[in-house]
């Protein structure tokens, strides 16, 4: 099953005999409440997916931001969708497929053949394409998600991964460094993560780059295709978009989901601060 799919593909697919799911999960850091935009504009029958409600579930602070959501009540909800067990399934959202990443990378593993719509719904504007408005209600679905789910990191998992293999930091060269500040207790990044963004595997136009990018990318930092890889962000949304970037090319991760969220609320965890991985210790 291909992980991503285009605005030609999709319409194709639209107009085939199997049904076809839209998702809409429009969320970002500045704006988490994405069902306004939604509102205003969406493909066809798409149903909005509310990323922190559904997709992840309330937890303690020091469970980190987002923490991931129980099986059953990620099946409840996309039952909600209106999924099928065979439906296509597909998800995007209007910024570089970050927040639709969570989605597939939740789904996936479960058994759901879920897709990301390649450059989004600004993607499906851009060709003209009709959206639709207001609050689409789907007829609510049977579907039965696996009991297996994604790889998943945990803080120990973390902690150990560039000792046993490559763990990546996916966050902006000035949060890895811990020049900015943020919504986190403290600044830098995991010692002996290395930094490769999000941002590196996202086109100008917003699009995915191609596999041997991906690949080309992975090889300038040191990691070789048969590594053990953890990747993290700030929440564990980031991090999805890189395991889907790295599934393209042939690279399966885990994400560490509690993320920077978490390590950066325990007082036991060390943090590096600079460009290098084991940079320099930083105490609380």
């Amino acid at each position: 099953m291909p992980h991503l799919i285009d605005v030609a593909e999709l319409r194709a697919q639209l107009a085939g005999a199997r049904p076809v799911r839209l998702l809409d999960v429009r969320w970002r850091l500045d704006l988490p409440e994405g069902r306004p935009a939604y509102l205003a504009a969406h493909l066809p029958n798409a149903v909005y997916v509310d990323l922190e409600r559904e997709l992840a579930r309330p937890g303690h602070p020091e469970q980190g931001r987002l923490p991931l959501p129980q099986r059953d009540d990620l099946e409840r909800a996309a039952r909600r969708w209106g999924l099928d067990d065979g439906d296509v399934v597909v998800a995007y959202d209007d910024n570089a497929s970050v927040a639709a990443a969570r989605a597939w990378w939740l789904l996936r593993p479960r058994g759901v053949d879920i897709r990301v719509l390649d450059g989004g719904i600004r993607a499906w504007i851009a060709q003209g394409l009709p959206v639709g408005r207001g609050d689409h209600v789907a007829v609510p679905g049977t579907v039965r998600l696996g009991d297996v789910g994604p790889r998943v990191a945990e803080i120990e998992d973390a902690a150990r991964a560039p000792y046993q293999g490559t763990l990546i930091d996916v966050r902006a060269p000035e949060h890895y460094r811990g020049s900015a500040g943020g919504a986190d207790p403290v600044s830098g990044h995991i010692p002996g993560a290395i930094n490769l963004p999000t941002a590196t595997h996202i086109a100008e136009d917003g699009r995915f780059r191609d596999a041997e990018r991906v690949r080309a990318a992975l090889h300038e930092r040191g990691i070789a295709p048969g590594d053990d890889v953890v990747i993290y962000c700030g929440a564990g949304v980031a991090s999805a978009h890189s395991a889907l970037a790295l599934a393209t090319a042939g690279v399966t991760a885990s994400v560490y989901a509690g993320s920077w969220s978490q390590w950066s609320r325990d007082p036991e965890r060390p943090v590096a601060v600079g460009p290098t991985p084991e940079g320099v210790f930083q105490g609380w």
